[in-house]
């Protein structure tokens, strides 16, 4: 065990838009901000002086030199495996912002170079982290609302043109995929943080308003072990914008609507009739914490401090990146697809399109 009083020592890779809500968390949960990295060094420097890390660096090996225990990758996603590795292979725990990886396989290979380096990747999914999660989570495991039965899960944003205009945006080879992989993965992992394991998938996916390389909108039907259903839509062409999951179970309805992120005010609970008991127990006076990159980072800390494993680790991001596979392959194939289908010699194992070219441009309506 690590002494439990340490003070981790972090890095940050890249240092776009995302990397100032890292920044933000690391320092909220006490890491010592050590290093930036960046291929642009000005970029680098201004970063970090406006969020206090105290160095910069050209490169992952250059940075490591500074005796780093952790660092967090938020650069373009296809470079997020290969940056992992890299880090891993020079002895630093990693943080990884979503999507994790672009495919399976590189989530495999990530797993493989955890048990040889015996450092630790834990992946950014700060929706399980609020306080309503939490509790939901408890009173799911107590019995005392009753089996899942049925729900959904939206993600319902809206980017216009010019977003899509990034030159690494929408593209199969640097994203991974459109709102399936890139916006609503976020809904539906917490959906299955809290319903999983899900069993098979059906679903359907378009580029319907705008010029891009993958889907711009996804809907699909997910059937879960224990029986329940619940729909999944995911969609960056909605002009209101909201994410919102509903879980109904026998004795009672949870729901949560928020857009970015949640606090106790973004959540609804409604007792089934003869039921109302259970409203005390949702009402329990705790404290109540937001969900969010702070959220979970105050967690990952923790754990690197003493020693630990951080959460969300590869293990526990797989389902939802397997889900996500799975939708991609269920539109392009039109098949339903089930849990454990894609694997070794499967195109879907390798990339979200299988390469299977879907939903050319010349259709586009844009």
């Amino acid at each position: 065990m690590g002494q439990s009083l340490k003070r981790p020592r972090a890095g940050i890779i890249g240092t776009g838009g995302i990397a100032h809500a890292h920044a933000e968390a690391l320092k909220l949960a006490g890491a010592e901000l050590v290093v930036a990295v960046d291929i642009d060094l000005g970029r680098a420097a201004a970063f970090a002086g406006k969020t206090g890390f105290a160095g910069t660096a050209p490169s992952l090996a250059a940075a490591a030199e500074a005796g780093l225990d952790l660092v967090a990758v938020c650069t373009p996603p296809s470079s997020h495996a290969p940056l992992a590795l890299e880090a891993l292979a020079l002895g630093l725990n990693v943080v990884l912002e979503k999507p994790p990886a672009l495919s399976l396989r590189q989530l495999q290979e990530l797993q493989e170079a955890e048990r040889t380096t015996g450092k630790r990747v834990s992946c950014i999914f700060q929706h399980r982290f609020g306080t309503g999660a939490g509790k939901l989570a408890e009173l799911q495991k107590s019995g005392a609302l009753g089996n899942p039965l049925t729900g959904f899960c939206n993600t319902l944003w809206f980017r216009n043109q010019e977003y899509f205009d990034v030159p690494w945006r929408g593209q199969w080879d640097i994203e991974g995929g459109g709102p399936t992989m890139g916006h609503g993965i976020h809904q539906f992992d917490l959906l299955l943080h809290l319903w999983g394991p899900w069993q098979e998938v059906t679903a359907f996916a378009g580029r319907l308003a705008r010029r891009t390389e993958t889907e711009d909108v996804s809907t699909a039907i997910v059937r879960f072990e224990s029986g329940a259903l619940s729909t999944v839509i995911n969609s960056v062409i909605s002009p209101r914008e909201t994410s919102q999951l509903r879980f109904d179970y026998e004795h009672a309805t949870v729901e949560l609507e928020h857009l970015y992120g949640y606090d106790g005010s973004h959540w609804s609970f409604t007792p089934a009739p003869g039921q109302e008991h259970l409203a005390d127990l949702w009402a329990d006076g705790r404290a109540d914490a937001p969900s969010g990159h702070p959220a979970q980072y105050q967690r990952i800390i923790e754990a690197v401090s003493s020693g630990t494993v951080p959460p969300v680790t590869l293990a526990d991001a797989y389902p939802t990146m397997e889900l996500a596979a799975a939708m991609y392959a269920s539109a392009i194939t039109g098949k339903t697809v089930r849990r454990g289908e894609i694997t070794e010699g499967n195109p879907f194992f390798d990339r979200a399109d299988g390469r299977l070219e879907p939903w050319k441009l010349e259709t586009s309506h844009a």
